[in-house]
C-alpha cells in the first residue's frame, strides 16, 4: 500500500508528521520548492500547541511514481481541474483521492475520478506555515477531528484504510450527512475565515471584536438561510446544534448568538485563515471556494446573500492590493448593518 499528501503546506505538513511518526511511510508532496527542500533535508518541524520534529519523505510533483491507494488532497480549490486529471494517472485503479478541502469539491473531483474514487473529509482545526519546513499547528490538541463522508460506490476497504491514516493524528467522525457536514464548515470558514482575511486577523480576532461579531452572526444567518435552501441539513460541529446556537430570529436570540461566538472559538482563536496567509504571500486565494459559494447558491436559490457578497468584494480588493489587510475593514461593512437583520 501506498500512500500520499498532495499539497502537504500547513496542514498537510501537520497531517503528514503524525502519520509518519506513527511508523507509516507517507509521501509529502509541494511545489513549493523551498518548503519541500526543507523538509527533505531536516524533516518536518510541528510548533505550536504541539512540539514534534519528524523525518519524512518529502517530493516535488515530478518526482511522483508509481500509483497510491490513498492520495490526501490539501490543495487550494483553484487548479482541482488541472490537479486532479494529473493525479489520476497516479492513482490505482480502486484507489481513493480524500480532499481535505474547503468548500463542497466532491462533485467536481467524481466528474474527473469517479464517485468510486472520491472521500470527502472535513478538517476541524488549523494550522500556518510559519517557516520553510515548519508548520505551528493553532488549534487546541483536545479539539483536533476530521469528519468523512464517501461518495457513492467507494469501498468500505479503502474508506477504512483512509479512516485509519487519519485517526494517527486525530479522531475522525463518519458522517453519513457528507453535504450537511460541508456546509457546516463552509459556515464556519465563510465566517471566521472570510472575516478574518478582512480584518488581516486570526479567528478569534472576529469572535472577540465587537463590530465583528454584529457582522459575524449576519454572516452565519446568510450560510444556514442559504444551505437550507439548496436542501442541505446541517451537521453538527463538535456535537453542537449550529444552526439552533447562532440562527435568530430576533434580537434576543441574535444578542445570545454573539454572546456565544467567543465561546465556541475559543479553543480555535489562534487559526490564521488559509486565504490571509495566501494573500500575506502575495498568491491569489480562495475566496469564490468559500463566500462565493454561498454567494453562487443563495443567486441560484434566491436568497440575498449581502454580507457574503461584500466579504468577496472586500477580499478581491485586497487580493489586488486596492485595500490593506486592516481591522479597520470591517467598517466597510457599517452601511449592511442598519439594513440586514
Amino acid at each position: 500500500m501506498r500512500y500520499a499528501i498532495y499539497g502537504a503546506g500547513s496542514l498537510g505538513t501537520v497531517l503528514g508528521a503524525y502519520i509518519t511518526k506513527s511508523g507509516t511511510p507517507i509521501d509529502l508532496i509541494n511545489r513549493n520548492k523551498e518548503h519541500t527542500a526543507a523538509l527533505k533535508k531536516d524533516g518536518a518541524h510541528i510548533r505550536g500547541t504541539v512540539t514534534m520534529d519528524v523525518k519524512v519523505n518529502a517530493l516535488y510533483p515530478d518526482e511522483m511514481t508509481g500509483k497510491y491507494d490513498v492520495i490526501f488532497l490539501m490543495t487550494k480549490q483553484l487548479l482541482n481541474t488541472e490537479v486532479v486529471t494529473m493525479l489520476k494517472d497516479y492513482l490505482e485503479k480502486d484507489g481513493v483521492i480524500v480532499t481535505l478541502q474547503n468548500g463542497i469539491p466532491e462533485p467536481g473531483i467524481a466528474e474527473i475520478i469517479g464517485s468510486e474514487n472520491t472521500i470527502g473529509c472535513v478538517v476541524e482545526w488549523g494550522a500556518t506555515l510559519s517557516a520553510p519546513g515548519e508548520s505551528t499547528l493553532t488549534s487546541d490538541p483536545e479539539s483536533l477531528s476530521f469528519h468523512m463522508g464517501k461518495m457513492e460506490g467507494v469501498s468500505e476497504e479503502k474508506f477504512n484504510l483512509a479512516k485509519d491514516l487519519l485517526e494517527k493524528m486525530c479522531p475522525v467522525y463518519i458522517e453519513d450527512n457528507l453535504l450537511g457536514c460541508r456546509w457546516s464548515k463552509l459556515l464556519i470558514n465563510a465566517t471566521f475565515s472570510g472575516l478574518g482575511t478582512v480584518m488581516g486577523g486570526v479567528f478569534g480576532d472576529v469572535s472577540e471584536d465587537k463590530d465583528a461579531q454584529k457582522i459575524a452572526i449576519r454572516c452565519m444567518k446568510e450560510c444556514i438561510d442559504v444551505g437550507h435552501a439548496a436542501g442541505a441539513v446541517f451537521a453538527p460541529v463538535q456535537g453542537k446544534d449550529i444552526t439552533k446556537l447562532f440562527y435568530y430570529t430576533n434580537k434576543l436570540k441574535r444578542a445570545f448568538g454573539i454572546f456565544l461566538l467567543p465561546i465556541a472559538m475559543k479553543k480555535h482563536r489562534l487559526i490564521e485563515p488559509s486565504m490571509l496567509q495566501d494573500l500575506k504571500k502575495g498568491k491569489p486565494c480562495e475566496i469564490d471556494a468559500i463566500n462565493g459559494v454561498v454567494c453562487y447558491w443563495g443567486k441560484k436559490c434566491g436568497v440575498p446573500t449581502p454580507i457574503n457578497d461584500r466579504i468577496v468584494e472586500v477580499i478581491k480588493k485586497e487580493q489586488n492590493k486596492e485595500l490593506p489587510l486592516a481591522k479597520e475593514n470591517i467598517h466597510l461593512f457599517d452601511d449592511l448593518l442598519k439594513t440586514v437583520e
